[in-house]
């Protein structure tokens, strides 16, 4: 009897010893906003909508490490998108990050749904964080960037000198032509105010030619100033008509609150062009919450038909409406926790 009393404290014991040496944390970001959107197409009407996340994806994730001792952790974390406005989840329950691997002294190395190495560099030097109306999230949609790397192994160093390295190779998994596979680098360097990024991919997707993409960002802070620019570039092998996107942006603290502004051009190889201004400001309540409001306006040349994208929904005219000029408003709160 006492025997098995003490084997049952010492199995009851188990999850607290493991307990004591693993760290999981439950995040996320809730974003709605109240938004009116012109697409500017012909018959169309401007549509007033409640969106989820015009400033940051809304989203529920989980993270954790476990110290496994030689100065190496395990780490995983996934990530689910939530639209606010339906309590809908994404098509992908965790889509927008699902990895596991090992930190430690030489880095990070993980395997799984990761961001890419381009989008690093993007994100850096965007001035509205990849959120908002005007973003450089448009230079992401279908046929351009690569944003998210699904069967990949990916590496991140740690800081060296101010230098940072990332790389990933992403397996297509095909079992017959060419492999699908994306390999993509990156690198970053920061010092003081400054921080300058360049990334590169390669998808082997045509048994001719390849897919290349291209994303070289900087950024700077001067006081209460801010300064971000990019250039992004999608080359489809076979399409003939490569995309390029430049962005230019700046952000300023006023009082408690912050204003950004961001010019933005897209163009296409075969002479389609649009210019867009986008202008927001965020107010905060709390560390963890603030309002936030919005205005983008996009100008089409006669073939153009280009789009606003914020982080959560986008505005775009459809193929069938060359030289419409897309516009958005938004009034929103987001909260992370």
């Amino acid at each position: 009897m006492q025997c098995k009393f003490m084997t049952a404290a010492l199995f009851a014991s188990i999850p607290l010893v493991v307990s004591a040496q693993s760290d999981v944390t439950v995040y996320g970001i809730a974003d709605a906003a109240l938004a009116v959107e012109d697409s500017d197409a012909p018959n169309t009407k401007r549509r007033v909508a409640i969106n989820s996340g015009n400033q940051s994806s809304s989203r529920i994730g989980f993270r954790g490490t476990e110290d496994i001792g030689n100065g190496l952790k395990a780490m995983f974390n996934i990530e689910a998108g939530v639209s606010l406005d339906t309590g809908a989840g994404d098509s992908v329950l965790f889509g927008r990050r699902s990895v596991v691997g090992l930190q430690g002294g030489f880095g990070t190395l993980t395997v799984g749904r990761e961001y890419t190495p381009i989008a690093a560099v993007a994100s850096m030097s965007d001035i509205f964080g990849q959120g908002f109306y005007g973003s450089n999230l448009s230079a992401f949609t279908s046929g351009r960037l690569t944003r998210r790397l699904s069967n990949s192994v990916n590496y991140k160093s740690a800081a060296m000198n101010g230098f940072k390295l990332g790389a990933a190779y992403g397996l297509g998994e095909t079992t017959s032509g060419p492999s699908h596979d994306t390999m993509g680098v990156a690198l970053e360097y920061a010092a003081g105010a400054l921080t300058l990024g360049a990334g590169y991919h390669v998808i082997e997707r045509l048994a001719t030619d390849d897919d290349k993409e291209v994303a070289l960002g900087a950024a700077y802070k001067m006081g209460a100033v801010e300064f971000k620019a990019n250039y992004l570039l999608a080359d489809q092998a076979g399409a003939n008509n490569e995309f390029e996107q430049f962005n230019l942006g700046a952000a300023m603290t006023l009082g408690t609150g912050k204003v950004f502004a961001n010019l933005q051009q897209n163009r296409l190889e075969h002479g389609a062009k649009g210019n867009a201004f986008a202008l927001a400001y965020s107010y905060p309540l709390s560390k963890r919450t603030n309002l936030y409001t919005s205005y983008a306006i996009l100008r089409n040349n006669s073939t153009g038909v280009f789009g606003l994208n914020s982080s959560g929904t986008n505005v775009t005219p459809p193929a069938t409406a060359p030289g419409a000029d897309p516009s958005a408003f938004t009034i929103g709160m987001r909260h992370a926790f």
